[in-house]
């Protein structure tokens, strides 16, 4: 079957660009999106996913300002084309890796927005997030890229219009695809086990540069993934795709101080070897909380890839203080930091997504609250 992306050399078998690789109805394809004010006025989150075998593409726009966390959401039939657009929003790629637009045009939630990404640094690829079940069955497979920038635009909501200063407001995109769980999965005669995830991702913004940890962790602390590393700023001339200005740094290391009931970081520590410049500590410290429901991480009627027809459009609008924080929906987090690393004083997010048992940090159950001990 032959599509529109047939007309372009970006063949990497003999089978036309529309041939998938398999029928695993977790395949998906993902733009993510995030931008923070310097002055932690607010934090906002912009997604779109392709699901080629369930035929869904989905997107959102959310964002946390005034103590209240806004979100519209669309779903639609996923074309063969895999067009960049879903009900009112729409993604252009101006120039790859440099420049992107993230467009909500009007509607009925009272919602929209004209966003651009400018990047600041390459992209970088991090290490590919492969792992399996006990019983050797592929849980995810995926690669991502991601990188550092800034926003300029606006965002509205409800006629109040928030300006989007490129000098203001920086943000990281990431690009992913392969196979993680999204919709709802297959039913097969294997007894359900839950699942235990740790996962911190911490991108930040200082003057100078940029920094970088991501880590999966088992429940006792061992790992399956790990990397930190810090970006320098390039300039136009440089190949956004090449390792320019990326060093690799080693000797991982964290803190967390959990919020009391919660599986949501207080305050943290990031410590790593920088091959450059050596030790690195960096302490952060929390401004507020954006919860990843509102982009359809784990949301009740708004999930990835979940079936809504043809197309479909919802809004939601729910103060930060009314969310049930040990809530599935609710659980999976990027709070806004202040981030602090000699004499800089840096911001950007640590992403945080426990579930079940962390030894380490003294998570216990699938979702209990943080209780420490004596």
């Amino acid at each position: 079957m032959l599509s529109p992306f047939d007309d372009f050399p970006i063949h990497p078998s003999a089978d036309p660009i529309a041939h998938l690789a398999s029928a695993d109805p977790n395949q998906y394809d993902r733009y993510w999106f995030n931008g923070h004010a310097k002055s932690g006025e607010f934090i906002f989150g912009a997604a779109m996913g392709h699901y080629p075998v369930r035929g869904v593409v989905d997107a959102a726009l959310s964002i946390v300002v005034d103590g209240v966390q806004h979100s519209i959401f669309a779903s639609g039939a996923m074309p063969l084309d895999r067009s960049t657009n879903v009900g009112p929003v729409r993604i252009d790629v101006v120039d790859p890796m440099r420049r992107i637009r993230f467009a909500v045009e009007p509607n009925e939630h009272g919602i929209r927005a004209d966003l651009t990404f400018v990047a600041t640094t390459v992209a970088v690829e991090e290490p590919r997030q492969r792992k399996l079940s006990p019983e050797g069955i592929v849980l995810t497979d995926h690669t991502r890229l991601t990188q550092w920038g800034a926003w300029e635009g606006f965002i509205e909501v409800d006629g109040r219009r928030i300006e989007i200063d490129a000098s203001q407001v920086p943000g990281t995109r990431d690009r992913s695809w392969g196979v993680r769980p999204v919709g709802d999965q297959v039913a097969t005669n294997r007894q359900f086990q839950l699942p235990q995830v740790f996962w911190l991702w911490a991108p930040l913004h200082f003057a100078d540069r940029c920094t970088h940890m991501a880590l999966h962790e088992n429940t006792d602390g061992s790992r399956w993934l790990e990397t930190a590393l810090v970006v320098e700023p390039v300039g136009t001339e440089v190949a956004p795709w090449s390792r320019t200005g990326v060093r690799e740094c080693r000797d991982i290391r964290y803190e967390i101080e959990w919020e009391p009931g919660r599986r949501e970081m207080k305050s943290a520590r990031l410590h790593f070897d920088d091959p450059s410049d050596g030790r690195v500590d960096i302490r952060l410290e929390k401004i507020t909380t954006f919860r990843m429901r509102g982009l359809g991480y784990m949301h009740p009627q708004w999930s990835h890839a979940s079936l809504h027809g043809e197309s479909a459009t919802a809004r939601e609008s729910i103060p930060v203080g009314d969310f049930d924080p040990l809530d599935f929906s609710s659980v999976h987090v990027q709070n806004l930091v202040r981030a602090y690393m000699g004499d800089q004083v840096g911001i950007g997010v640590l992403e945080q997504f426990p579930l079940g048992e962390h030894h380490p940090t003294g998570l216990t159950g699938f979702l209990d609250g943080y209780a420490a001990t004596s």
